[in-house]
């Protein structure tokens, strides 16, 4: 963790317990850091569980073993190592992730394939089997700890710890959803874009909850970006102690089921924004609107053109109201727009509609807008009904300074 705060930090909320769930954290010391970095939840038997993971064809063995361990649908335990992120390590990099799913699984009397691994940190070096059974051992005898030291442990970048929460009444039950997640810097939308755990005492079938969870994925991680750079290692997993007593939801027809997926929702979307809002430098937390696209998937990608733009970023970081470099962002990004009919925006005043620079453009109010933390971008297409929103930060000279020096 770093010890500079993001200007947009939040907080971290106050979050309960859940049943099923028992949270720890060691140090391994995979960098000379001085703190805990390895975090330990031990799950319920009967634990559900879905992932979503990164399509970066050099991903970590710890993200190929997930793909695979996912579809059994089970879980008992998650180790989450950070400093080191076991990518780009061959067979030496698999075998120390078996190693970690082979001990935990002796320590809980489990299978090891219920045991999900993540690892997080420079790439290319192999995760130290020495460091890990060593971290793995104080983890599993250690004190029992909170949300907020299990978030701050899995962080590398990061600059504040990240968690959410949320309830849903299920089956005449009141279910609660507790999520941390750890994300600053090569963070773009290829699927999850940071490592997120999401907690919940509901019962949900496997499949279910794997399908609520790609869902959300879509609407939220998979609309953020710092840096249009997409991890080796991206991995959000669900889990499902079914702690709670509701009947098992199984599909939407189930009583609550609608409940529980805008829960599940509405914990990835705060989490997805509190990444944004840690980004490597960043000053300014950016929502780009669009509609008028011929469809949202195609809203979406222009969105992430003018989200992953460098001219559109450090324009909104000099606080310029250069509203032509969206232009430039709309036309480059593939899809279907028509120069003649596109409306640009900034905090709700057009610059330009239907083509063309309005005539009465007032830029004061634009000068202003752009001045806050919270920035906001309006395009509209004028082709059909498809809009999405993507969420985005500016680039600062900081975020060279933080990667320069990554490895020292």
């Amino acid at each position: 963790m770093s010890d500079a705060v993001s200007p947009l930090a939040s907080p971290f909320p106050v979050m309960p317990p859940i049943a099923g769930v028992k949270l720890r954290v060691a140090r391994a010391g995979y960098k000379d850091w001085g703190r805990c970095d390895l975090t330990f939840a031990e799950l319920a038997e009967g634990t559900a569980v879905a992932g979503v993971f990164t399509r970066n064809v050099c991903c970590s063995s710890e993200v190929e073993l997930g793909r695979e361990q996912v579809k059994a649908g089970r879980a008992r335990a998650l180790v989450v190592n950070a400093g080191n992120s076991n990518a780009f390590t061959g067979y030496r990099g698999r075998e120390a992730v078996e190693q970690i799913m082979k001990q935990v699984a002796d320590g809980l009397s489990c299978e090891a394939d219920e045991v999900f691994v993540s690892s997080t940190g420079v790439i290319g070096v192999p995760l130290p089997k020495d460091k890990a059974r060593e971290g793995v051992a104080a983890a599993l005898v250690a004190p029992q700890c909170s949300w907020e030291d299990a978030a701050r442990t899995i962080g590398t970048t990061d600059t504040f710890s990240k968690g959410a929460t949320a309830q849903a009444v299920v089956d005449g039950r009141t279910v609660t959803l507790c999520a941390i997640i750890k994300g600053s810097g090569m963070i773009a939308p290829d699927m999850a874009t940071m490592l997120g755990y999401i907690f919940t005492d509901a019962a949900v079938s496997p499949a279910f909850l794997q399908e609520c969870l790609s869902a959300a994925n879509r609407s939220s991680f998979s609309c953020i970006t710092v840096d249009s750079d997409t991890s080796t290692s991206d991995t959000v997993l669900a889990f499902a102690t079914g702690k709670a007593g509701n009947a098992p939801l199984t599909g939407f027809d189930s009583p609550g089921a609608d409940a529980f997926a805008s829960a599940l929702h509405d914990v990835c979307k705060q989490l997805a924004h509190l990444v944004v809002k840690d980004g490597e430098g960043a000053q300014k937390f950016i929502t780009i609107s669009v509609t008028g696209a011929i469809n949202d998937e195609s809203a979406r990608k222009v969105g992430l053109a003018i989200a992953n733009s460098p001219l559109v970023k450090t324009a909104i970081a000099g606080e310029d109201a250069n509203w032509g470099r969206v232009v430039m962002a709309v036309g480059k990004a593939g899809e279907p727009a028509d120069r003649d009919k596109l409306s640009i925006g900034f905090g709700g005043t057009w610059a330009a509609r239907d083509g063309l620079p309005l005539a009465d453009y007032d830029e004061a109010p634009v000068a202003a807008h752009l001045k806050g933390r919270e920035v906001t971008i309006e395009v509209d297409l004028g082709l059909g009904d498809g809009r999405a929103t993507v969420w985005t930060c500016d680039l600062t000279h900081g975020y060279i300074s933080i990667n320069a020096d990554y490895r020292s």
